[in-house]
């Protein structure tokens, strides 16, 4: 990733952010994909009405679908049909919501909303 200054005016300032699937303005605007679909709105539709990248929640992936059903897919590009740069946000505010977590040396512990069952997310 790459980011660089295009313009400024005061504290404002135009950038662009360079990834390997493609170059993004900010500041952006990001249609929300948290379960790797925009409601209403297929990729297509994304990419003709302008939109540079989407935001997905690693937190909800991982619980649905799950990691095998993307990694199938080949990726979460190919999985949500998303040719473009994607911003995941880990989910750590979703697991520090929930009711019963644990944070230990390895990472969190908490009990899905899902299906009840204990998982545990780390760093890596």
């Amino acid at each position: 990733m790459e980011f660089k200054i295009l313009a400024k005016d005061g504290s404002a300032r135009l950038g662009e952010l360079s990834f390997s699937r493609g170059k993004v303005t900010t500041p952006v605007f990001l249609p929300v994909a948290t379960r790797g679909a925009v409601r209403c709105l297929s990729s297509e539709n994304l990419i003709e009405l302008g939109y540079e990248m989407v935001l997905a929640n690693a937190y909800h992936l991982s619980m649905r679908p799950g990691t095998k059903v993307i990694s199938a897919a080949g990726g979460l590009h190919p999985f949500m049909n998303w040719p473009r740069p994607i911003l995941t946000d880990s989910g750590g505010f979703q697991i520090f919501s929930l009711k019963d977590t644990r944070i230990e040396d390895e990472g969190a512990v908490f009990r899905s909303i899902y299906d009840g069952g204990w998982h545990q997310i780390t760093p890596e």
